[in-house]
């Protein structure tokens, strides 16, 4: 297995900074979410044992750069197809965890699916805010979390922040009680590198998005993976997969993982569902041809 660590610029001349492990098999790209960094993968090394996997830094976060433009998330999404057009990939499986989701529906809007040979999503709802123009039944169904005032004043609240309190509190309330505290420090210690002010841009857009009308235009073999014990509502997972088209749906119970972090809690039992799911994948298309 081999590793590297490298860089690229985007379109907009921002330069994002990814590891690449592995080398044969079906490359696959792993989206962190909003805060995070792609060090959040390292328990998912393993799955390099039979694929190339590829993390990147989002700008602002991480290693990357910190821009002062570009908090949102079709440029994130755009982003995701200046790496794919660097590392010359034709034909990858994604996987995206939290806001990492919403950058793998806003690609599939922009770009489409015909680079993408399957997908992943990890724990996202397709709404985050609950607009008035919803019904309540959407809004429980689709996952929507925060009232709208509530995405504006948490935006705000975290674009004031000077300390990282507000953001770690927030991040602490993703976990069901008391987290592994070499996790917990794992996590906290990750969410310092994101930049301040602009992590609330991106908050808000990420927040205000609404991809109901996307998931039923996705037409690649697609997994949802949902946990009880995350603040994400895991009927939420089932309703999404539910509108994508002859997707697969995997809920972690308690007893495995309870928090929007299971690639961290049990990266064992995580890798082994994803593991699965692209190796049906595969299978599936060496029938085909």
């Amino acid at each position: 297995m081999t590793a590297s660590t490298g860089s690229f610029i985007t379109s907009d001349g921002v330069r994002l900074q990814y590891d690449d492990t592995g080398g044969a098999g079906s490359p696959l790209l792993l989206l962190h979410g909003w805060g995070q960094t792609r060090a959040m993968f390292h328990g998912q090394r393993d799955l390099a044992e039979h694929r190339r996997v590829i993390t990147v830094d989002f700008r602002g976060h991480g290693r990357s750069d910190k821009p002062e433009h570009g908090y949102r998330i079709a440029r994130f999404a755009a982003d995701l197809r200046d790496l794919s057009d660097h590392l010359s990939l034709n034909r990858f499986d994604v996987l995206g965890w939290s806001m990492g989701a919403s950058v793998i529906w806003s690609y599939i809007d922009l770009f489409g699916t015909d680079r993408l040979r399957s997908i992943i999503i990890v724990d996202q709802p397709a709404a985050v805010a609950a607009v008035p123009w919803m019904s309540d039944a959407e809004q429980t169904s689709s996952g929507a979390i925060l009232p709208i005032d509530g995405l504006v004043q948490l935006a705000h609240d975290i674009h004031s922040d000077r300390t990282g309190d507000i953001t770690e509190a927030f991040v602490r309330g993703m976990f069901s009680g008391q987290p592994d505290p070499a996790v917990w420090a794992f996590v906290a210690d990750e969410i310092r590198q994101t930049a301040g002010p602009q992590s609330a841009t991106l908050l808000f857009d990420h927040g205000a998005q609404n991809w109901l009308d996307v998931l039923p235009r996705i037409d690649r073999p697609t997994l949802v993976i949902g946990c009880d014990g995350s603040h994400v509502p895991a009927d939420s997972q089932r309703f999404l997969a539910d509108r994508i088209p002859d997707a697969q749906v995997h809920i972690f119970g308690s007893d495995i993982a309870q928090s929007h972090f299971p690639f961290l809690e049990n990266p064992a039992a995580f890798n082994n569902v994803v593991d699965q799911f692209l190796q049906r994948v595969g299978s599936r298309q060496l029938i085909r041809s």
